[in-house]
């Protein structure tokens, strides 16, 4: 009998959109000679499964399962596409585990963990993995944003500390005029602001998974936005950035590269798919890690795919790994 997989998609944030992005590619590429897929929609509103007609299949959250015609359907496994919340901080996969189901991402506490921008590099910077200095506000406690920031060198970004897709992110190039503004648009996005120092350098970003026990970094990516930084509309609007990939490096960079992304999949314990954004300063020739994505985008704009094509990899193949690591849990 084919394994009974919930495929879900949505989220509670701004991210949502990009969650069902990702959903057209995944769908498309799924294997349902090997699974039976039902989708599942986790939204403000309610979980549901639509149907073709249009209605909607509460999800009894009781047990994770769906009552369709008379009929209980339970799952083997949860393929986990949502980007923010609940998906991708660590929320959903604290349910899942309180019901026993596997699911295809980083568990609860790393997703927590590396969710939160300023954790996350403070447990690289712990295991000597280079980092851009930081520092953080917190909504209610900010007394002086001036000296927060007194030990750091300008320019810095601003931006939500937890979330992703650059959403509310901002560089400073001039404190006088700009910190404020950027202050106040991060916070809108979330309580907790990091403020972190630019570095200067070539942008690699590469997709690390496990496959049958064997930690697999794929072609990494270097980013070459035409605006002022990678930013969410560079993000995913393909005229505003160029995407290389396999990144044309010397190949002890490539190296340092793939070692680092290793390392970091080990340190922080994770599982299924991520992706690692780093700068590599060609001056210092030394690389820092920036942040981790334990659900990267899948939609066609995004890297992960570029990178699967180029290791060789189907989509269909890869997708159907990643749920066969999650039913073998």
């Amino acid at each position: 009998m084919k394994p009974t997989i919930a495929f879900v998609t949505g989220g509670y944030s701004g991210e949502s959109v990009i969650s069902y992005k990702s959903a057209i590619t995944i769908q498309n590429n799924l294997d349902h000679d090997r699974f039976t897929v039902y989708r599942i929609d986790i939204t403000p509103d309610g979980w549901f499964h639509p149907l073709p007609d249009g209605t909607r299949i509460t999800v009894d959250r009781n047990d994770f399962s769906l009552l369709i015609e008379g009929k209980r359907i339970v799952f083997d496994a949860v393929l986990i596409g949502i980007h923010g919340t609940p998906g991708e901080d660590g929320k959903l996969q604290g349910y899942f585990d309180l019901l026993g189901l596997p699911y295809t991402s980083c568990d609860a506490a790393v997703s927590a963990l590396t969710f939160n921008k300023r954790f996350t590099v403070a447990v690289a910077a712990f295991n000597g993995i280079n980092v851009a200095r930081s520092a953080i506000l917190i909504k209610g406690r900010v007394e002086s944003p001036d000296e927060a920031v007194r030990d750091l060198q300008f320019p810095v970004f601003v931006k939500a500390n937890n979330g992703g897709s650059s959403i509310g992110m901002s560089r400073v190039n001039k404190p006088s005029e700009e910190l404020g503004v950027a202050i106040e648009k991060a916070f809108r996005e979330d309580d907790q602001v990091l403020i972190e120092e630019f570095i200067a350098g070539r942008e690699f970003t590469i997709g690390v998974f496990r496959s049958k026990g064997e930690i697999i970094t794929l072609p990494f990516t270097e980013v070459k936005s035409k605006k002022e930084f990678f930013d969410f509309e560079a993000k995913y609007s393909a005229d505003l950035n160029e995407e290389t990939t396999p990144a044309i490096v010397e190949e002890s960079i490539a190296a340092k590269v793939r070692a680092t992304a290793k390392k970091i999949y080990e340190v922080f314990n994770c599982r299924g798919i991520i992706r690692i954004d780093f700068i590599y300063n060609e001056e210092k020739r030394e690389l820092f890690m920036l942040e981790i994505n334990t659900v990267p985008g899948q939609s066609e704009a995004s890297i992960v795919p570029q990178q699967l094509k180029v290791f060789g990899w189907s989509l269909k193949a890869f997708y159907s790994s990643l749920i066969d690591e999650a039913l073998g849990r």
